[in-house]
């Protein structure tokens, strides 16, 4: 697929981050997109920049609320889009909806967020291939683009932090992709896959992640939040007895602007490195040098991968700060 004029793209988590730059990006090309999250505000806000862009003739863009992670809300989003853009099928598929969350295995108060971290992550794109493939075969080309992380190959946020459901989901999403390729092959060869692993994208996963789990979309924490905040900052060492709900506040705040404001790599640039790559059909896309670089320390030295050292070595050479990546998105 050497470009995305005339085509149908459903984008899921498109309301922010790489979900909205992909939007962005396929509509200035011409694609039509059907995007879904479940920020109905930051969809609109999403669609507003696409139409300051200009929507090239043609062109469409529509907004669905929906949990990816709830089979029947996405069916009746693929129904709701397949009917609004008058399609019966899909040519890309991006399963691009993520968050961040419950860290401990062990912690028997983090097993709702766990749940919920792993169910978005890896059942929002298990469920968005089942529910989108009868569309895709049924194009004359198709690609399904499943964004798995740097924690995909690597389960670690350092040595301070729990980082169990995101990681395990991701690399979920990352085997079930390598899976497909011989799958696809031999049953639809003419729909590829993509397994995407993003480094730091500045994108605002921890301050949505934070609202997703919590139930609202306040940016101020709930007394519930503030006590689950404390608990996380003293298993990293700290002494959170001697801070004020509104220094935490101020914290949780810091955190989720510096994981937005301070990467490497913005999310516009990363849909560019995504989509550069569904047009090159590869089948694995590092997106950002701190990916790529992680990746080979990984393979160099993976007996060593979860020590200290190891963490070392890596955050020095990719920049990586355990106080500022690693908080915001383990929380």
């Amino acid at each position: 697929m050497k470009d995305f004029a005339g085509k149908f793209a459903v984008v899921t988590g498109g309301g922010t981050g790489m979900g909205r730059e992909l939007a962005r990006q396929l509509i200035a090309e011409g694609c039509s997109v059907a995007m879904c999250d479940v920020s109905d505000r930051n969809m609109r806000e999403t669609i507003a920049l696409c139409t300051a862009d200009g929507i090239p003739q043609g062109a469409k863009i529509t907004a669905h609320v929906a949990d990816v992670s709830d089979e029947a809300a996405l069916i009746r989003f693929r129904d709701e889009a397949m009917a609004a853009h008058e399609m019966d099928r899909l040519h890309l598929l991006f399963n691009n909806a993520g968050i961040g969350g419950g860290g401990s295995m062990v912690n028997p108060e983090d097993r709702a967020d766990w749940e919920r971290t792993f169910n978005v992550c890896w059942y929002g794109v298990y469920y968005g291939v089942r529910t989108f493939l009868p569309a895709l075969l049924a194009a004359d080309e198709a690609h399904i683009v499943n964004t798995s992380s740097v924690n995909g190959f690597w389960a670690s946020l350092g040595p301070n932090v729990s980082h169990t459901a995101y990681a395990a989901a991701k690399f979920a999403v990352k085997g079930f992709t390598e899976a497909l390729i011989t799958d696809l092959r031999l049953n639809a060869p003419h729909v590829k896959c993509s397994v995407v692993m993003p480094g730091h994208i500045g994108t605002a996963i921890a301050g949505n992640s934070r609202k997703v789990l919590a139930g609202h979309d306040e940016d101020v924490l709930s007394p519930d939040e503030l006590a689950r905040a404390r608990t996380r900052i003293g298993r990293m060492g700290l002494d959170a007895d001697q801070l004020t709900d509104d220094a935490i506040q101020a914290m949780v705040a810091e955190q989720a602007r510096r994981f937005l404001e301070d990467a490497p790599m913005t999310a516009a640039a990363a849909a560019t490195v995504i989509l550069d790559g569904v047009k090159a059909e590869r089948w694995r896309i590092l997106v950002g040098e701190d990916a790529r670089r992680m990746d080979e320390l990984v393979r160099a030295d993976p007996e060593h991968a979860y020590e200290p050292a190891f963490f070392a070595t890596l955050a020095k050479e990719v920049g990586w700060q355990l106080n500022g990546v690693a908080a915001s998105q383990a929380d």
